[in-house]
């Protein structure tokens, strides 16, 4: 199937048009992930159909771009709206697949396809995090595996020959990949771990079995509390349980009591818990296990030096959005960017980098675990 030979039977850009075409046709199916995966819906039913009034989408008004376009951005049915991200992510995914192409197409097809599908997980991962600031396992968790049987497919994903190595180097990308990140996610908790958010004058926080429901957002607990010692706390104006109220309180609540005024309770046996404020305190975290699980993905495809990349080019490209903020004073634009889309940016610039540099990246990161290396001998083997 990927034989080189039968590939070039056929004109290069021939397969340009096609790995075009394919990508815009994918996008398509990136946009449905992207709208039902953090809503917990399934990818495959219903069918494609639109958000506002349910209308079942036929095929002839389900081509890529060319629909979009011709309907003006609503639906055919309704005339509701349909946002232009749906046209940015096909648009997007038709160039990305080109890119890998046009840069490795002449090397291997198999490789190819390997980027592709490294890209077209990074372009659900951003617009999913960007929106809902959450990257579902089945992007990470799942881009795990994926990397680890593409590295089979494709040992030249790690810029070597045989499979062997090319395993081992994605089974060090996952290790460094998550170990390095959750590292950083456990520092910045020490550092950074409390963040005083303002709140509009009265509003009503609500404390669900899952989540924290703030006015504009919703945080699951477990991207709160990570320690024992987490805890969220606030000046209560009126506390509403399903049995009784406060007024004038300060509440407290961690993973194991909830604290309001002088009463402790157990927050397990709280049903039902409202209150309203305009000031609370949040655990905070440098990074989110989602990325953690998004870098350990990322390892699995490109290994450890790409990810060691990633890390370090993202913290650039994060300084310098939030530089930019600051001086335009919109410094509350970069806070609502969360950290996988720079990650996933980072990683495609590395994908498209020079191999000339990238083995340059990869000796002098080896000339640093040899020295490494001799300060801690027992460094895992697959990494010098």
């Amino acid at each position: 199937m990927f034989d080189p030979k039968i590939w070039a039977a056929v004109p290069f850009h021939f397969w340009s048009m096609v790995f075009f075409a394919f990508g815009c046709i994918v996008g398509s199916l990136l946009n449905v992930c992207i709208y039902r995966m953090p809503r917990g819906e399934s990818i495959v039913l219903p069918p494609s159909h639109c958000p506002h009034c349910g209308y079942s989408i036929p095929w002839f008004f389900n081509i890529p771009l060319v629909t979009w376009v011709y309907l003006r951005g609503r639906c055919a049915n309704c005339s509701a709206p349909i946002s232009i991200r749906y046209f940015l992510v096909e648009l997007l995914t038709g160039l990305a697949f080109l890119g890998c192409w046009l840069r490795f197409g002449d090397q291997a097809a198999v490789l190819s396809l390997a980027y592709c599908l490294v890209l077209a997980g990074f372009i659900v991962a951003t617009f999913i995090d960007l929106e809902h600031f959450i990257i579902p396992d089945e992007i990470t968790l799942g881009g795990m595996v994926a990397g680890f049987l593409c590295s089979l497919a494709a040992p030249a994903l790690h810029q070597v020959k045989d499979r062997a190595p090319a395993l081992e180097q994605s089974f060090w990308g996952i290790v460094v990949g998550g170990g390095l990140i959750y590292g950083i996610l456990r520092l910045g908790k020490l550092l950074f771990g409390r963040h005083k958010l303002q709140l509009p004058p009265d509003a009503k926080v609500i404390f669900t079995e899952t989540a924290l429901c703030l006015p504009e957002k919703e945080i699951p607990y477990e991207d709160l509390f990570y320690r024992k010692s987490d805890a969220v706390v606030l000046h209560a104006k009126t506390v509403e349980l399903s049995d009784r109220c406060y007024w004038d309180v300060t509440v407290r609540l961690t993973p194991l009591t909830l604290q309001i005024g002088d009463e402790t309770l157990n927050p397990e046996e709280v049903t039902h818990l409202e209150v309203v404020t305009s000031q609370i305190v949040l655990p905070r975290e440098a990074m989110g296990l989602g990325d953690v699980k998004f870098m350990a993905a990322i390892g699995a495809f490109l290994g450890w030096q790409a990810v060691v990349f990633s890390l370090m080019f993202s913290a650039i490209l994060g300084s310098m959005v939030g530089i930019t903020t600051i001086l335009l004073r919109k410094r509350e634009w970069s806070s609502r960017v969360p950290y996988g889309p720079y990650i996933a940016l980072a990683a495609t610039f590395w994908i498209f980098s020079a191999p000339e540099w990238q083995m340059a990246w990869r000796a002098n990161l080896s000339v640093l675990l040899q020295i490494f290396a001799g300060i801690a001998p027992g460094l895992a083997p697959g990494l010098r």
